[in-house]
């Protein structure tokens, strides 16, 4: 059973940058400029994160200084870290 979606006409005054930004970006994922914008804005308005990834950004935003030594040169060697300190938890 199919429901219908009410869709009423809107007009925004948008940055001419942001605009051409928009439509190569729709045309990128080969879909309408208006398609585009309203899949943009629903992930804004209802995709809201979980409670670990809230708390993980509070962590990051909260941090005040990284220390050296985890500065890595390699996604493998992030990987390898993250993993030993997982384990010695």
């Amino acid at each position: 059973m199919a429901t219908t979606i009410t869709r009423r006409p809107a007009s925004f005054r948008l940055r001419t940058d942001l605009l051409e930004g928009l439509k190569r970006n729709a045309a990128r994922e080969n879909r309408t400029l208006n398609n585009y914008v309203e899949s943009v804005l629903l992930d804004i308005v209802y995709n809201e994160p979980n409670e670990e990834t809230k708390a993980a950004i509070e962590e990051a935003i909260n941090r005040k200084a990284y220390p050296d030594n985890e500065l890595y040169s390699s996604a493998d060697e992030l990987f390898e870290a993250l993993n030993a300190e997982t384990d010695a938890k």
